[in-house]
């Protein structure tokens, strides 16, 4: 097993557990978000995607993987979400009930950007001409 930053190991699949865990994770603090319940400047009006929640294996620690729509102001929505999370912390514990309540802390989703420049790259000419060939 490979060793990542922090010196933590890391499978590379998570567990059914962790996936589960996750999906209900999402699905409540995207509930959260879309009710507008946390008073906040930098989230009033903000429509924030949460598109994957990724918790580690003994489910204390959970990675919340937002982008607000459009993609504008993302450091600015990810810092007021991350100033809010004890009490994202606390309605999301409300709404999933576990043993243990996962610390939340919210990074940036750049898969988006990653798919658009995948479709730039097999946009290009020599790409194309590669593919039908």
């Amino acid at each position: 097993m490979a060793k990542h930053a922090r010196g933590a190991f890391r499978p590379a699949v998570q567990s059914q557990r962790q996936l589960r865990v996750g999906e209900l994770l999402r699905r409540a603090i995207a509930e959260t978000l879309a009710r507008e319940t946390l008073y906040e400047p930098e989230l009033s009006g903000a429509s924030v995607t949460v598109s994957e929640v990724r918790l580690s294996p003994d489910l204390r620690k959970a990675r919340v993987y937002v982008l607000p729509l459009g993609g504008g102001q993302v450091d600015e929505v990810v810092d007021a979400l991350n100033r809010n999370r004890s009490e994202l912390r606390r309605i999301v514990n409300r709404a999933v009930k576990l043993k243990f309540s996962p610390s939340l802390r919210f990074v940036p989703d750049l898969s988006f950007d990653m798919m658009d420049e995948t479709r730039r790259l097999l946009d290009l000419e020599t790409v194309r001409r590669d593919i039908i060939a």
